[in-house]
């Protein structure tokens, strides 16, 4: 079911996030410890997105993270202030491309997806309908994660906060395909909007940093967000709440 981790704070090499701490993420992809709902390997693609100069950029592979020769020169080269990373266990029926890897993008939003939701994506037409034809024809693939960000980035695009799109795109998925597992992550290289919904999540906080994995790493403390809840956080912010209730 995917692991993934965004940080914001001091530049830093994305290796230092995705490879070199102990239970890395780069680790997680063969050996999780905290996988809810099926899934033992995340081997179906994996992808980083960075910030240089405030401008978001992606490299994304369909294949297992630990076989692409190019990344640990890619990853110990680049330093960013802006991290988002994933690892992927595509759904069964699910397409196995690059393009179905996260993080998706759009202008300078960066999103990923740990989860599924049952019934796709039958289950959605009614939340699809809501996106004019056009967004749905750009969708990167034909998978239930790419759906979610044109969900978010259709509300982003009429204005509304970064936090309140993520979380009514959450309540509207549950509504309509119950028991959806909707770990989102979501950055413009300034802020982080996280959901907790059914699968694990940490978060880990410095003075001048944030971090959120869907399993700890390293050797430093972690805190576990509550499922069902809603983080947001900047590099020196950050906030949880409950999601159930939340209008």
């Amino acid at each position: 079911m995917c692991r993934h981790l965004a940080y914001l704070g001091p530049a830093v090499t994305l290796a230092s996030l995705v490879q070199e701490p102990s239970h890395s993420l780069f680790e997680q992809s063969w050996s999780p410890r905290d996988m809810r709902g099926g899934g033992t390997v995340n081997a179906d693609g994996f992808g980083l997105g960075w910030y240089v100069d405030g401008n978001s950029v992606r490299y994304r592979r369909n294949v297992p993270i630990w076989t692409d020769d190019n990344l640990p020169e890619l990853a110990g080269s680049i330093r960013s202030g802006a991290v988002i990373a994933a690892v992927r266990n595509g759904t069964d029926g699910m397409p196995h491309t690059e393009s179905s890897v996260s993080p998706f993008k759009v202008g300078n939003w960066l999103f990923s997806h740990n989860g599924r939701l049952p019934g796709y994506p039958e289950s959605t037409v009614k939340l699809a309908e809501q996106l004019p034809v056009a967004e749905l024809l750009k969708l990167d693939a034909p998978v239930d994660s790419a759906l979610l960000f044109a969900l978010v980035s259709n509300r982003l695009r009429d204005g509304i906060r970064p936090a309140d799109a993520v979380a009514s795109v959450v309540r509207e998925v549950e509504s309509v395909a119950p028991g959806s597992r909707l770990n989102l992550l979501l950055t413009d290289g300034e802020q982080i909007v996280a959901t907790s919904w059914t699968h694990s999540l940490r978060v880990r906080q410095t003075a001048d940093s944030v971090t959120v994995s869907s399993e700890p790493f390293g050797s430093a403390d972690w805190d576990d967000v509550p499922d069902r809840s809603l983080l947001v956080a900047t590099a020196t912010t950050l906030q949880i709440t409950p999601m159930e209730g939340r209008e």
